[in-house]
């Protein structure tokens, strides 16, 4: 370790103390002094009360319920901007490397060349996994993102700070600037209004994901193709090939239209063009840098044949891509204004290749002329940004409810005279479509006018069809059931002109359709047309929050590692290379998990074409929203995958099959006799959660339910989990679970679940799960949130909740044989207790705020206390680090 930096645990120690009492000075010098005593005896009067102390909690109860309305928005504000300081200085300990003292550190890529080269693995087997490496994030704007855009750079500034603070042998007045900076910093925070006055829209939400990437993941991607590239030489004295794409970015911010209303045919083309633009901004950027440096006169004869003779050759070449650059910025803002084109198309950079090719010529050029080291510099990182971001920033996905495909083939069948569609067997739909799809003549009648939601569907059909190949990432066919919801797709894309080979990827969402996925996917297999027009190539998208919403998270995991299982192995009969899409949440309850400890817990070989997953809401912003940060995130992605490609999981044995089928038809049961069989469920889960009132906080631009008039069945994954994370009983990610895992250790099956905790990762991740799950959960605020605002009639419900979730704890505990939850896992232990002297505040101010704007009615609630709401949502949302 340099001698010259602080050790981790005393540095986010210090950094969190230090933190805190800076926001104590910008509090008292906003609010005064009084309302800063106020915090503080609630600061103190709650980690007494974590400490066992009984009459602290009892003053701590009485404080905030007898709070004034004027002092509830200081109060609020106070503990969920100290959460926000916590999580950056957490996130900070996370850059640093080389302790002993991290959980990164035997995770890390370097410890995995290492482990490669002294089990003697052979230098080919590396080199191919590392050359079929691909990491594809698919960037989502689901509504868990609780942190606006204004205060995410002050967050940056701040980790920056933090970051020169680290190094002890600064000068005196360096770190009198730094700390003022802070000052700067958390006093602008302060200032600034956390919660957006309006919703965002889905354009708004693209300029969110497009700053993640300006900001963060334009500066860690090159830094991490060098960090791989250094392990591999280092072990294996060899380089990968700096034309290789081992990481990859997609968006659903402007493509996802599932129950959104709001993501129209203008948006999807809106957003393309913006991403654009700001593509060309930030390789402007970079070729304006390459100007300033490639001032070398000596090239290669064949760099001068293709370019001219010139007395600084680089210089020129890339001062004509830093003119189409300037022009394709031009172009795009006057599309984007609606202005008259004055820029032609020519002039313009519209594909990757135009870049790629001049600049690796000047790269072969440099090289060699024995400039190595100069072209490995900026240039090699252009290169590499070429490849993974594109001029195109990120692709897109469109994804799409299947029913509303199904609709609008139902309109043109009807309108053609042929029937309804939607009310034939599936058999005929397939035959119907195959038929179709094989005709040269179109289906579409061009004197026809559709409804205004066949019309949205075709018009986003013609704005894919317009796109150059690669543009759209892929076509997402959420709630897919049958074969025919994946022809009928491919069918609108033929109507509309689509000539580019666009993946469509079914989403097997609920248990049923996950069970049915082979099925469905060997009927697709089997027709001609279809295999001709993959090419031997098929993704597939799991879905993990409406599988555990539909069974309970035990069941819904097992039923996803039995899918992904079976489409492996029918890919691989039928010599197809299969994407897996894996549309992960933050949570556990949405199939969240440490990356390492979720990866390496796939069926075998199901990560041999790489990984294709979801990066949720405000998770984005915790492991991507860094430089240095994103960077260990890849690395973390990157040495999972090759991990399990290099060393594959253990195939589980049949005893292991056995239990866990039995336990997943256990808990399948129990979760729904509770969530679909009692009778008070929906009542009490309305009353004892900010269910209702979620939808009133402008976090995202879809609405919460799918179906505004329906009812909890209706209500989205997201919120749903979201709803029970505030109330501290975590509901979604437990319910079941225990229960199934209580009644085969009561049947005798210990020896064999042992088995499973100690050698399969599937079995033991999902352990961990659950105990991350009960360390956060809280039986004390679960029950005053009954107490203060659910029915006596209904508290019956909550009493059977509490008592099977300390029953189930005790289950786990016995499991894991720990004496405490997460035993093995101190740091993140001692991360909660920190936490929760700050969220418990938040929990017993929410619930009394719960109530007095109940009791006030739907016409005449305050302002005020709505918007101290919103803000106890989000304080609670940064304490559990995982909302949605």
């Amino acid at each position: 370790m340099n001698q010259n930096i602080a050790p981790v645990k005393d540095t986010l120690s210090s950094n969190i103390h230090m933190l805190g009492d800076f926001l104590g000075e910008t509090i008292k010098d906003a609010q005064g002094s009084e309302i800063l005593d106020l915090i503080e005896n609630i600061r103190m009067l709650s980690r007494a009360s974590r400490s066992g102390d009984e009459k602290a909690r009892e003053q701590l109860l009485d404080t905030l319920s007898t709070i004034s309305t004027e002092n509830v928005l200081p109060v609020a504000r106070a503990f969920s901007q100290f959460l926000n300081l916590t999580n950056i200085a957490e996130q900070y300990q996370m850059i640093a490397r080389n302790s002993k003292e991290s959980s990164f550190g035997e995770r890390s890529l370097g410890k995995l060349f290492e482990r490669l080269k002294a089990e003697n693995v052979p230098v080919n087997k590396v080199i191919e996994t590392v050359e079929k490496l691909l990491i594809e994030l698919v960037l989502t704007a689901h509504p868990t993102e609780v942190t606006r855009r204004s205060l995410v750079g002050k967050h940056v500034e701040i980790n920056r700070c933090l970051s020169r603070l680290e190094h002890n042998d600064l000068p005196e007045p360096e770190v009198i600037r730094l700390k003022r900076r802070l000052m700067q910093m958390i006093a602008l925070a302060w200032h600034t209004n956390e919660i957006r006055t309006q919703r965002p829209t889905p354009i708004d939400e693209a300029k969110w994901g497009m700053a993640v990437i300006e900001s963060s993941l334009w500066k860690a991607v090159p830094e991490f193709c060098r960090q791989l590239n250094f392990h591999l030489e280092k072990n294996f004295g060899v380089q990968h090939n700096v034309g290789l794409t081992p990481i990859r970015f997609s968006s659903w911010m402007g493509g996802d239209r599932d129950g959104n209303p709001f993501v129209t045919h203008e948006t999807t083309r809106t957003v393309l063009a913006m991403s654009r633009r700001k593509a060309a901004e930030l390789f402007l950027n970079d070729i304006r840098e390459l100007a300033d440096e490639l001032s070398i006169v000596e090239c290669t004869p064949e760099f001068s044949a293709k370019y001219g003779e010139h007395l600084e050759p680089y210089r020129v070449v890339v001062k004509e891509l830093r003119t189409k650059l300037i022009n394709t910025v031009a172009y795009y803002t006057e599309v984007l204004d609606g202005k008259n084109l004055t820029v032609r198309k020519e002039d313009i950079i519209t594909s990757d290749e135009q870049l790629w090719e001049p600049l690796y010529d000047c790269y072969q050029s440099l090289h060699a002329c024995g400039m190595r080291i100069v072209a490995n510099g900026e240039l090699l990182n252009t290169l590499r940004r070429v490849r993974c971001f594109g001029v195109g920033l990120s692709r897109l996905d469109i994804r799409q409810e299947s029913t509303r495909h199904e609709m609008a083939i139902a309109e043109i069948t009807r309108y053609i005279g042929l029937g309804d569609y939607s009310q034939w067997s599936e058999e005929d739909k397939q035959a119907f479509l195959v038929r179709e799809l094989n005709s040269r003549r179109p289906l579409i009648p061009t004197n026809w006018t559709p409804s205004a939601e066949t019309k949205e569907i075709l018009d986003t059909c013609k704005v894919v069809a317009e796109q150059p190949e690669g543009v759209i990432s892929a076509y997402v066919i959420s709630m897919a059931r049958e074969a025919s919801d994946v022809l009928a797709v491919h069918l609108l894309l033929k109507e509309a002109g689509c000539k580019a080979s666009i993946p469509v990827a079914p989403l097997f969402e609920t248990l049923d359709d996950l069970d049915r996925c082979e099925s469905v996917m060997t009927q697709l297999f089997n027709i001609g047309w279809y295999r001709g027009i993959i090419a031997n190539k098929q993704m597939v998208m799991i879905g993990y929050s409406d599988s555990a919403k539909d069974a309970g998270m035990l069941a819904a995991s097992w039923a996803q590692y039995r899918a992904q299982e079976a489409l492996v192995n029918l890919s691989e009969k039928n010599g197809i290379e299969l994407t897996l899409f894996h549309g992960r949440g933050g949570t556990i309850g949405r199939g969240g998990a440490p990356a390492h400890a979720a990866l390496f817990s796939q069926p075998p070989r199901s990560l041999k074409n790489g990984l294709r997953v979801t990066e949720q809401g405000e998770m984005i912003r915790f492991k991507l929203g860094l430089p240095t940060v994103a960077v260990e995130s890849l690395e973390l992605y990157a040495s999972a995958i090759l991990e399990a490609n290099i060393f594959p999981p253990p195939e589980p044995k049949q005893a292991w099959r056995d239990v866990m089928a039995k336990g997943s038809e256990i808990s399948c049961e129990a979760y729904r006799n509770i969530v679909r069989g009692e009778a008070d469920f929906v009542p009490y889960f309305r009353s004892a959660t900010p269910e209702l009132e979620l939808g009133k906080l402008p976090l995202g631009s879809r609405p919460a339910k799918r179906n505004p008039n329906g009812g909890v069945e209706s209500l989205r994954a997201i919120p749903w989990i979201f709803a029970w994370m505030q109330n501290r009983l975590m509901l979604p990610a437990w319910l079941g679970a225990g229960s199934a895992l209580r009644q085969l250790m009561d049947e005798d099956k210990n020896g064999v679940l042992a088995e499973m905790c100690t050698e399969w990762p599937f079995f033991s991740t999902r352990i961990g799960m659950l105990e991350m799950v009960f360390t956060k959960a809280d039986l004390w605020l679960a029950e005053h949130y009954d107490q203060r605002l659910v029915d006596p009639k209904l508290h019956h419900l909550g009493k059977t909740l509490r008592a099977q979730l300390q029953s189930d704890v005790d289950t786990i505990m016995q499991l894991a044989h720990h004496d405490t939850l997460m035993g093995d896992l101190p740091e993140v232990v001692e991360s909660i207790r920190l936490r929760n002297v700050y969220t418990d505040p938040l929990n017993l101010l929410q619930v009394e705020l719960l109530h007095r704007l109940r009791q006030q009615g739907e016409e005449n609630r305050d302002p005020i206390l709505e918007q101290a709401l919103m803000i106890t949502i989000t304080g609670i949302a940064a304490g559990m680090r995982n909302t949605g």
